[in-house]
């Protein structure tokens, strides 16, 4: 198990969502906002997962806050966002975090 406690200012944007039925788009703007955000500066990586009832969750990790208020006034950002709340989300909820220590395990490496 490795351990790494000096992250140097990395924050997480949680986003928690529940989507709604059918697709309507949804899966292109998902896969061009993944390519956007990475390029985007300051931007560190991405962990997503969504379960067969729609629940999701998504973690970006940013390497300041200022990066992360930039990202969110991206203009493509802007406009997935609000196809978002009229298409394909129920509901969501986001958390801004700063990431303090990490570690993790791999079966492999033993």
């Amino acid at each position: 198990m490795e351990t790494r406690e000096s992250l140097d200012s990395r924050y997480a944007v949680i986003f928690i969502s529940k989507r709604t039925d059918g697709d309507n788009g949804y899966g292109e703007i998902a896969e061009r906002m993944d390519e956007l955000a990475s390029r985007q500066p300051g931007f560190i990586g991405v962990d997503s997962v969504r379960d067969a009832s729609g629940a999701g969750i998504t973690v970006s990790y940013w390497d300041s806050l200022e990066a992360i208020r930039e990202w969110k006034r991206n203009e493509e950002h802007l406009t997935a966002q609000r196809t978002g709340r009229e298409q394909w989300y129920s509901s969501y909820q986001v958390k801004i975090c700063k990431v303090e220590k990490e570690y993790d395990f791999n079966s492999s490496e033993l």
